[in-house]
């Protein structure tokens, strides 16, 4: 997934109210960016970190920047959750993850029963279809990525449907996205959220499959670059 435009870099001031955050520019001016993140972005946003911002100079746009990327110590961080579901979508039609390589057809943000999944695969030889949640991942913890990064009720329930599919005869994956450069392994956030990993481990022994991918990252642009041990 490349950017549409160049990235601009600034200087975080500070994060506020989920959604805001105020960013100082190179050229010394302040603005307020959108943070398109809801979770609590513990490692990959302290004051005083460079950032990266899209820009879209729409009129209808109340804000014109867009935090894309934080510069910790190191390395990138991807932070807009906007973007995990076409750097994955991307991969899929190119057919570059090998566990999900036998499917000819991609749809995106497909509901089943109360619950919307970010993608359905099918392909006209198999006769079950293949059911994706990408989970976007950036909490690190020395030299392990956490999933989640705070409590989360929706992300529990997804994990309850994707089973509910799997004893229907559907196959379900849970794809995290690791969406950082550094070198580390893969744990669910027992420390923050118990209940996901307990979900998690009886959603396995059901079916429920767990893919892990990292990402490499620049500024002109993100893909998918390697697989780590779930």
């Amino acid at each position: 997934m490349r950017f549409e435009r160049k990235l601009i870099k600034a200087t975080l001031v500070k994060r506020y109210k989920r959604f805001l955050a105020d960013v100082k520019l190179e050229t010394g001016e302040e603005v307020t960016a959108h943070c398109p993140n809801t979770g609590s972005m513990k490692s990959c946003g302290e004051p005083g970190d460079f950032v990266y911002l899209s820009y879209n100079d729409k009129p209808s746009r109340k804000l014109k920047y867009t935090w894309e990327l934080s510069q910790t110590a190191s390395g990138l961080v991807g932070v807009n959750t906007h973007r995990p579901n076409h750097i994955v979508g991307e991969a899929l039609e190119h057919k570059t993850i090998p566990e999900l390589a036998a499917y000819s057809e991609v749809k995106r943000e497909v509901k089943s029963g109360d619950s919307r999944f970010d993608f359905k695969l099918s392909t006209k030889d198999l006769r079950k279809p293949c059911w994706v949640e990408v989970k976007n991942v950036t909490l690190l913890e020395e030299q392990t990525v956490y999933f989640p990064d705070a409590v989360s009720t929706r992300a529990l329930k997804h994990i309850q449907t994707l089973a509910d599919l799997v004893k229907k005869g559907d196959r379900a994956v849970i794809f995290f996205l690791v969406n950082r450069t550094e070198k580390v392994n893969f744990k669910t956030a027992d420390h923050i959220h118990p209940d996901y990993g307990k979900a998690l481990i009886e959603a396995k022994k059901i079916g429920v499959e767990v893919l892990v991918y990292q990402n490499k990252i620049t500024t002109s642009e993100i893909s998918i670059s390697q697989s780590l041990n779930a």
